[in-house]
């Protein structure tokens, strides 16, 4: 992917979509993007067409602290595109500094979706996620949601996915758009 950077940066920022593994990131981001007419990018693919593996292998080879620091290069490069609508993985929100390169003016969306219900909807992926790759991961991911949950929360909008319809969410994730941004993130 080429990210244009001799573009001015519009005032309303990135979107960046948050949440646990599963909670439709992705999903929601490629319908925000086409209801907006703005590009998406999804950070683990991005990455993963950049090192030439999947995330899933380049964690094995690698690890975890090598692919957070992928995530937040990829996150600097960003700071400095036109607005997108963005998907980072689960865990980028974990990397120090990150959301203060992007906020303000980008505004930052947590798709809350509970453990339990991330679980179920990832179990029917073919996606393997690299941090569930544990003999308990249904204890994996509650460790995760109770290590993540208030860096989640801190963000401008909080969705229920579990009880919104996917239109819904994209309406309410559209909206956010078109609201000024704040003066302070």
């Amino acid at each position: 992917m080429t990210i244009p950077v001799t573009m001015p940066r519009q005032t309303d920022g990135h979107l960046i979509l948050v949440g646990l593994p599963g909670a439709g990131k992705s999903t929601v981001g490629r319908a925000v993007a086409r209801r907006l007419g703005r590009p998406f990018l999804d950070f683990d693919a991005e990455i993963e067409r950049r090192v030439g593996c999947t995330v899933a292998r380049y964690f094995a080879l690698h690890g975890e602290p090598a692919f957070r620091t992928l995530e937040v290069a990829l996150t600097q490069e960003l700071a400095a595109a036109p607005p997108m609508i963005l998907a980072p993985g689960g865990g980028w929100i974990t990397n120090p500094g990150v959301v203060d390169l992007l906020r303000p003016p980008g505004r930052i969306v947590h798709l809350r979706v509970s453990p339990a219900e991330a679980l179920r909807r990832i179990s029917r992926s073919r996606n393997l996620r690299p941090l569930l790759q544990e003999a308990d991961p249904k204890a994996k991911m509650e460790e995760l949601w109770v290590a993540r949950r208030a860096l989640y929360n801190g963000a401008d909008m909080v969705l229920d996915v579990e009880s919104l319809t996917s239109q819904q969410v994209t309406y309410s994730v559209a909206q956010l758009a078109h609201q000024r941004t704040p003066e302070v993130g």
